[in-house]
């Protein structure tokens, strides 16, 4: 496929079954050719986006020393991450250009699951922007609310029991946010603003945005940004659903490259299941597919680890999402 399908899912809500049935296969068909799809008719009010979009902006408009009294930390995958500060996935490679504050699902230190996985736990929540945590938490509810309708229809789309890709995301999961700054790049700077990867989530869910920043590769090798409609969302595909696909469904490489001559602020949501879930294949694989199981805590912990320079990956078979050589 040359380029992302545009799909209204407003139709997955549709009584009439032929029409829900031929939107279902429109996300099928889009998502096991390329990975990506534009979504259109959400329901999801746009100042909620607008809302969000406003607020990431103002998250990194203050001084450095102010956001870096939030600064994520080893023993913490939580809060805000410096220009130039992560690297591509456990390899020596310049690191990549945008600045972030990262954000988990909210699980207070007093549950027991914290002691069961290191990725629990309170955000860090932008200490100078009080009405910052009900804007996000707004928008992450419909996040939350979108990824199980496509997830519902992917479910559908593949055959399989009810609620099988909807269980796995049962409180508390693992899903995430990451609030991103892309400042414009220089012409022929080597530095990506974000490398090429694949997400090792089970499905994103990103805002549209007018920078044209976000490429993705079709399997000839080419690179496409996806067409941009108002109060439009991009989703695609993440390592995980990959394999519980057996192969069907598939995890795109993606970079971001902002020439657009204006800064970039986006907002993506990963959704990720909970710690002790086990990630393989729900159906019979398609052939010539073969990815190891993986336990969705560890996989999580090890991107997690490798994302310091000095952080090598320990487990070669587990796929870290960088693809840079």
């Amino acid at each position: 496929m040359e380029n992302i399908p545009t799909i209204n899912i407003s139709f997955l809500k549709d009584s009439n079954k032929d029409t829900r049935k031929k939107t279902v296969k429109e996300l099928y068909d889009a998502f096991s050719s390329i990975g990506f799809a534009t979504l259109t008719g959400t329901g999801i009010n746009p100042m909620i986006v607008k809302s969000m979009r406003d607020l990431v902006e103002e998250i990194f408009n203050i001084d450095e020393f102010s956001k870096k009294k939030q600064m994520i930390t080893r023993d913490n995958y939580r809060g805000y991450i410096p220009l130039e500060f992560f690297t591509p996935n456990g390899i020596d490679h310049k690191a990549d250009y945008y600045e972030g504050y990262k954000l988990h699902t909210e699980v207070s230190i007093e549950d027991p699951i914290c002691n069961e996985c290191s990725l629990y736990g309170p955000n860090i929540w932008p200490s100078h922007l009080p009405k910052a945590k009900e804007i996000i938490l707004k928008y992450w509810k419909e996040m939350d609310q979108l990824s199980k309708l496509l997830l519902t229809a992917l479910e559908e789309s593949l055959s399989l029991p009810k609620d099988s890709l909807i269980t796995p995301f049962r409180y508390p999961s693992l899903t995430n946010m990451t609030l991103l700054h892309y400042p414009v790049q220089k012409i022929n700077d080597e530095a990506f603003g974000f490398h090429p990867h694949k997400d090792t989530d089970a499905l994103t869910i990103l805002a549209s945005d007018p920078t044209s920043a976000l490429e993705v590769q079709t399997l000839d090798g080419k690179w496409i940004s996806p067409v941009i409609s108002e109060n439009s969302f991009i989703a695609n595909i993440g390592d995980m659903l990959e394999l519980w696909s057996g192969g069907r469904l598939m995890s795109t490489p993606h970079r971001v490259i902002n020439n657009s001559g204006k800064d970039r602020y986006s907002f993506p949501y990963f959704a990720v299941p909970r710690y002790d879930i086990t990630i393989k294949p729900l159906i019979k694989p398609l052939e010539g597919y073969s990815r190891p199981t993986v336990n969705c805590g560890y996989w999580s912990a090890e991107i997690w680890r490798t994302n310091w320079a000095d952080e090598k990956a320990d487990d070669k078979s587990i796929h870290l999402g960088t693809l840079l050589k």
